[in-house]
C-alpha cells in the first residue's frame, strides 16, 4: 500500500468518529492551530482573527479586495488638517451585552490598544511610532488625531476592532464582546468555539445562523472533515490534499513567509553572515514540491500589490559557493560564525511548514552554518517573535508568516522593522528615519520612499526573505463561498451562503 494511500485511510477513518457539526444553516469550520487568546485587540493575528474579526467584532473602516475602503462601523469621515480625521459613526448599532455604540467607546478602544499594560497587537502592529489623541464631538461624531499625521489614518482605522468603554485596559478580555452579527457563546478548550446569530445586529441577517470552529492539525484530516460532511469549510489545507477540482480552491493570500533574524547578536549582526544565509537558500526547489506552483519568490515583506513594492530588486541568488567565502572572510575578522543559531518554527503556520523549516535548515548547515531546529506552538513561539525577547537567549532566526492585505506599507514596516518595533529584529537608525519619512509622505512620494525603504532591507539582509504564498481551502459543495485574498486571516461568516 502507498503511504498517500495508507495516510488518506487513515485520515477517513478518524473523521468517522467525530461528530456530526455541519447541519442546516450553521456552518463547521476546521482550523489547523486553536485560538491561545480571544481578545479583539489581538485579531491581527491570523489565528484569532479567523473567528473574531468582522463576525465578532467590526473595525470603523473596512477595505474590500475589490471595491477599495468601505464604511463598517465608521458611515463617513472626513480630513480636518494637521493630522486629524472626523468620523461620523453609524446609529443605532449596539454591543451584545445590549449597550449602544458610541464615540466614547472609540476614544476607549483606542487607548486600549494602545496600552503598555496588554501590548494589543493591533496597536503595537499598526500604531507603532503613532500617538492618537481623541475629541468627543458628540455621540455618534469623534475626531481623532495621528502624530505625526497620518494621511491614511481611514485605511488604518480598518484594522481596529471597536471595543466597549468597558473593556479593561490593564488586561486582556477572557470572551470577546462587540458589535458583529455573531455572539461568542462558549470556548471549550481543546475541543471548539462556539457562535451564535446576534439578533440585534445592525446590518443584513446573515443566511449562516451560527459557527462551531474545531481544529485538527493535520491537513488530511481537515480535508478529509469537509469531504465526509463533517465540516464545511478548511480554510487552510495543503498542496498534496487540494486534490478536488469541485471543492478546492487556491489563490494568493497575501501571506510573505520569512526568517526574521535577530541582528543585534553576533554572529547575525554582520551583513555577510546575513548574506550568506540568503545565499544558502535554494528558493526555487520549494515551488511545486511542497509549495505549490504560483508561490513566488519575495524581496519585501509585503506582497507586490502593496505600493512601492521595489520590483526592481531580485531575490538572493542561491549560490553555496558565495555563501561559503562570505562566511570565511567573516570570520577571518573575527565574527564568531561558528556560534550556534536557534531556528524557531510555528507548528501548523503554514501547510508544509515543517516540511520546509528542514530543508531551510539543512541548506544552512551545508555552507557551514551552526543551526537548530525548534519547532513551537503558537503561545512559546509568540515568546520569540515579540518583544521583549528573553532575556537569556543567544542568537535566533524565528521563522514566520505576515500577511499585509491592505495596499499599504505601513501595515508592515514599523513593528517588522523599527528599533523600535514589537516584531523587530534591527537596531539601524537610518531605517527609522526612513519608514518615518515614507510613513507620513503622499502620493507619488510615498511610493518612491517605501520602494527605498524594500531596497535598504534587501541590502543590509535583515532577513531571510522567502515566499509569497498561494493557499488553498476546502469548501462543501453545500456552500456558495470563494476564498478570497483574506481567507486565512479573516472568515467572515457573513458572506457564505447556501447552496
Amino acid at each position: 500500500m502507498k503511504l498517500r494511500t495508507y495516510l488518506q485511510g487513515t485520515a477517513l477513518a478518524l473523521v468517522a468518529a467525530l461528530p456530526a457539526y455541519a447541519q442546516d444553516s450553521t456552518v463547521t469550520v476546521v482550523l489547523s492551530e486553536e485560538l491561545d487568546i480571544l481578545d479583539p485587540c489581538e485579531s491581527s493575528r491570523s489565528n484569532v482573527g479567523r473567528v473574531v474579526l468582522q463576525n465578532i467584532t467590526e473595525t470603523m473602516t473596512e477595505l474590500d479586495p475589490d471595491e477599495g475602503l468601505m464604511p463598517r462601523l465608521a458611515t463617513e469621515w472626513e480630513d480636518m488638517g494637521d493630522g486629524t480625521w472626523r468620523f461620523h459613526l453609524r446609529e443605532g448599532v449596539k454591543f451584545h451585552d445590549g449597550s449602544a455604540l458610541d464615540a466614547e467607546d472609540v476614544a476607549h478602544t483606542l487607548v486600549r490598544i494602545k496600552s503598555e499594560d496588554i501590548v494589543c497587537e493591533i496597536g503595537a502592529k499598526f500604531f507603532g511610532g503613532i500617538d492618537l489623541t481623541t475629541e468627543v464631538v458628540d455621540d455618534t461624531t469623534i475626531d481623532i488625531t495621528a502624530d505625526p499625521a497620518q494621511p491614511i489614518l481611514p485605511l488604518l482605522m480598518s484594522t481596529v476592532t471597536i471595543t466597549p468603554a468597558e473593556a479593561p485596559l490593564d488586561g486582556h478580555m477572557e470572551e470577546p464582546m462587540g458589535t458583529g452579527p455573531y455572539v461568542f457563546d462558549e470556548y471549550r478548550r481543546g475541543q471548539d468555539i462556539t457562535l451564535s446569530s446576534n439578533p440585534d445586529y445592525w446590518g443584513e441577517t446573515p443566511e449562516v445562523t451560527g459557527a462551531t470552529y474545531v481544529f485538527r492539525t493535520d491537513s488530511a484530516v481537515r480535508a478529509a472533515m469537509v469531504q465526509t460532511g463533517e465540516a464545511d469549510i478548511a480554510p487552510n489545507i495543503a498542496l498534496q490534499d487540494a486534490t478536488n477540482p469541485d471543492t478546492d480552491f487556491s489563490y494568493s493570500n497575501s501571506e510573505t513567509v520569512y526568517t526574521r533574524l535577530d541582528t543585534t547578536m553576533a554572529p547575525l549582526d554582520d551583513v555577510r553572515v546575513r548574506q550568506a544565509l540568503n545565499h544558502a537558500v535554494d528558493r526555487e526547489a520549494f515551488i511545486g514540491t511542497i509549495l505549490a506552483d504560483g508561490t513566488e519568490l519575495a524581496t519585501g515583506m509585503t506582497p507586490p500589490s502593496t505600493i512601492g513594492y521595489n520590483k526592481d530588486l531580485q531575490p538572493y541568488a542561491y549560490d553555496p559557493d558565495k555563501a561559503k567565502a562570505l562566511i570565511e572572510e567573516a570570520k577571518a575578522d573575527g565574527v564568531p560564525v561558528d556560534t550556534e543559531i536557534t531556528v524557531v518554527g510555528r507548528i501548523n503556520n503554514f501547510a508544509n511548514v515543517l516540511e520546509t523549516m528542514e530543508a531551510l535548515t539543512s541548506m544552512w548547515r551545508e555552507v557551514g552554518f551552526n543551526v537548530d531546529l525548534q519547532m513551537v506552538e503558537v503561545a512559546e513561539w509568540l515568546e520569540h517573535y515579540s518583544k521583549p525577547f528573553p532575556e537569556d537567549r543567544g542568537p535566533e532566526m524565528v521563522q514566520a508568516m505576515h500577511d499585509n492585505a491592505n495596499g499599504d506599507p505601513v501595515f508592515s514596516m514599523y513593528f517588522k522593522y523599527a528599533s523600535e518595533g514589537l516584531q523587530s529584529g534591527v537596531q539601524d537608525p537610518k531605517l527609522d528615519d526612513m519608514i518615518a519619512e515614507a510613513t507620513a509622505a503622499t502620493g507619488d512620494e510615498r511610493a518612491e520612499d517605501w520602494s527605498e525603504v524594500f531596497s535598504y532591507i534587501h541590502e543590509q539582509a535583515f532577513d531571510v526573505m522567502l515566499f509569497h504564498m498561494v493557499g488553498f481551502s476546502r469548501v462543501n459543495e453545500r456552500l456558495d463561498f470563494t476564498p478570497s485574498i483574506k481567507t486565512n486571516s479573516e472568515l467572515q461568516l457573513e458572506q457564505i451562503s447556501f447552496n
